[in-house]
């Protein structure tokens, strides 16, 4: 029989004997999906062997009968692959007898419908066709709901684009699930990557911690060595987050739609850990702002103390106006920033609300985050710079990104019943038998030839020359880059690299302090919660508890939260006198009665000398985010670097688990696990993301 008679026998064979998804157990290789696949899409292809095969297993797309008398007559070639004792198996060594089982395809723009897949070994031996598959166009996600979050206009990592960069055949075989992940980092970001992988069914991961928690700059700190419970506490880290902003005048509500993401990862660990009191995320109202609330002003209260915000607006000589050099030229300054920057503009509110990834990119085209305030001021407005100093002050040049604006006028904030340390404690069930703590990571090596990432650590003496290590497949990078940039690191793209050493980081410090009662509820002008503020320099912000108000027993004041410049300076303190420093004010804004019913126990966290964090916050200089951020979104020496700092928004929750969903679908797609890169993104709110 000659060649081509054989193949039309076999071809017959097959056209015959398909049943269900997959053709008949006489051929070599099953078939067992996609039946539909779209049109300039990723997809993976799954395969089950019925016999020993040893060689190279191509893949192809053709049409059924006529295309697959011979590869070359197909389509297109989807890769190819050694398998079974061949020499060169050495990428599939993870797969059951060096087989894989599920393939990667990159659909091309253009494909003849209800064609077939095609198994060829050695580049001629037919050995498995699929059913005809259905082909589809591309699903147009514009305007399409995104769980009631986001709509899908430029989506923020395009899977479909990072593969279609690679070799075909670099990404042809998919990874097994089994494959070793590590972790560093326990925050947020960490894990949450770690909960998404286990979702989708990898679980070979391990966190690596440099400190004795998880939870990162999440921190509510317990005064006077009590638990959740007795609710004397304060927030060190976050402290909320914002809902909704109701205008009062039109009665129309702006969802905040990012944050929500924070509440359905609550939701989610709730259900994993059976809503056991234990571990459960429960939320309550946060009040922002209350009507005593003291205001940063010069003037006092007959007694001493500071006046509140009520007190202010009925009777306006007790404000401390800011004063120019030249107050016209100011306010036309200040007005032209504004516009340039549209946070005038309502529907740019409402779209921040709806959709911040679009206003990003929109930011972005304008050359907002190509400026700080200063600079904006200063080289397009023409302003001097006596005048641009009082403006803007003199800070760094951070950029525009106008994201907090929003956030900040929120007339509907919720925070975490019991501290919002509870959200990372939620994890705990899953991750704290998979966590090493006190691994203080100084260096990652990658060995090309192997494929591994080599994580390693000092655990005793500082000054040992070797240190200890552990190897992964592939490495989740959840830092901050403030302690990444001293790590011994490989050979990363010129852009990683300067992102990692250059990224800004803010400064903050904050001041808890405990008291016998809760004396500020029940002063001549009741505070009961929100946050004030006070002109005693270094001292910033001043918050009151927002849950059990009005209760009995002691309670914990929020004395200090200050930022910026005068932070790094109050780094400088020593504890003792910093804390001093910060009751001291009490007294002043609160009248003697501070002084009486101060208990002596205190928390102080100043996050730039944190020596696990190295600065409370990611603050992109000028041009920093638009340039670096790219260089998050590619996978290098198989590192993925998640985290705030790798986000849109800065100083939030929600950015920090929003970066880990967008790092485990990239780490799925370099693995080419694109079944569960899709899966990640229909989950967690993320179908923006095109896979």
């Amino acid at each position: 029989m000659g060649r081509n008679s054989l193949y039309l026998a076999v071809l017959a064979l097959f056209s015959v004997q398909i049943e269900g998804n997959v053709i008949s157990k006489s051929s070599s290789i099953d078939f067992l999906g996609p039946l539909d696949v779209e049109v300039n899409g990723i997809h993976n292809i799954h395969i089950a062997y019925n016999n020993p095969l040893d060689g190279d297993l191509s893949i192809h797309y053709g049409e059924c009968v006529q295309s697959s008398r011979s590869p070359i007559r197909t389509h297109h070639r989807v890769g190819t692959t050694s398998i079974g004792s061949s020499a060169f198996v050495k990428r599939n060594l993870e797969w059951i007898d060096s087989r894989p089982e599920r393939f990667v395809w990159v659909v091309p723009a253009s494909l003849p419908d209800r064609g077939c897949l095609h198994a060829y070994l050695n580049g001629e031996e037919l050995v498995g066709v699929s059913q005809p598959i259905n082909v589809i166009a591309k699903r147009s996600r514009r305007g399409v709901p995104i769980a009631d979050y986001v709509d899908a206009e430029g989506p923020w990592f395009d899977g479909v684009k990072y593969i279609s960069e690679k070799e075909p055949d670099e990404v042809f075989v998919a990874k097994a699930k089994g494959s070793t992940i590590g972790i560093l980092g326990g925050g947020m970001s960490g894990l949450m990557s770690a909960h998404i992988l286990d979702s989708v069914g990898i679980t070979n991961w391990k966190i690596l911690e440099a400190s004795s928690r998880i939870g990162g700059r999440v921190h509510t700190s317990y005064l006077n060595s009590t638990t959740s419970s007795q609710y004397q506490y304060q927030e060190m880290g976050p402290m909320r987050f914002p809902v909704s902003v109701t205008d009062s005048t039109t009665n129309t509500t702006i969802q905040i739609k990012d944050h929500q993401l924070v509440f359905q990862t609550a939701a989610k660990l709730n259900e994993m850990n059976g809503n056991d009191p234990a571990y459960a995320v429960n939320f309550i109202p946060w009040i922002q702002s209350a009507a005593n609330d003291p205001v940063s002003t010069t003037a006092r209260r007959p007694d001493g103390t500071v006046p509140g915000a009520a007190e202010v607006a009925a009777n306006p000589s007790l404000a401390t106006n800011t004063t120019y050099s030249n107050a016209t030229a100011a306010k036309e300054y200040i007005a032209a920033y504004d516009d340039w920057l549209g946070i005038t503009n309502t529907s740019i509110l409402a779209e921040l609300g709806s959709n911040i990834f679009k206003v990003h990119k929109e930011a972005v085209d304008k050359g907002v985050l190509d400026y700080s305030e200063s600079e904006y001021l200063r080289f397009k407005l023409g302003a001097g710079l006596n005048i641009t100093d009082e403006i803007s002050g003199s800070g760094p040049n951070t950029d525009s990104w106008f994201y907090d604006d929003l956030y900040f006028i929120a007339t509907e904030w919720r925070t975490i019943d019991q501290g919002l340390s509870r959200l990372p404690a939620a994890f705990g069930p899953q991750v704290l038998n998979r966590t090493m703590f006190q691994t203080v990571v100084q260096e990652l090596a990658y060995n090309a030839s192997t494929e591994k990432v080599k994580v390693s650590w000092r655990p005793g003496n500082p000054f040992d020359i070797e240190p200890e290590s552990m190897e992964f497949d592939y490495v989740i990078t959840a830092v901050p880059f403030s302690k990444v940039r001293l790590w011994k690191l490989p050979a990363f793209s010129s852009l990683l690299t300067r992102a990692i050493k250059s990224l800004n980081y803010e400064q903050s410090c904050k001041v808890a302090l405990h008291y016998k009662t809760r004396f500020w509820e029940h002063l001549e002008y009741p505070i009961l919660g929100g946050c004030g503020s006070t002109n005693i320099a270094g001292i910033g912000s001043i918050c009151y508890p927002s849950y059990k108000i009005n209760s009995t027993g002691p309670g914990v004041m929020l004395a200090s939260y200050s930022s910026g410049v005068f932070a790094r300076t109050l780094a400088s303190m020593t504890e003792l006198d910093h804390v001093a420093y910060t009751q001291r004010a009490m007294i002043e804004v609160h009248g003697l009665v501070a002084q009486e019913q101060f208990t002596g126990a205190y928390d102080r966290i100043c996050w730039e000398a944190n020596e696990f964090q190295a600065g409370a916050w990611c603050a992109p200089l000028s041009g920093q985010q638009d340039l670096y951020l790219p260089a998050y979104f590619r996978t290098e020496k198989h590192t993925v670097f998640v985290g705030e700092h790798t986000s849109y928004t800065h100083a939030w929750i929600w950015s920090a688990l929003e970066s880990a969903v967008r790092g485990t679908t990239q780490l799925l797609l370099e693995m080419g696990l694109v079944d569960e890169a899709k899966q990640v993104t229909q989950d967690w709110m993320a179908r923006w993301i095109s896979v």
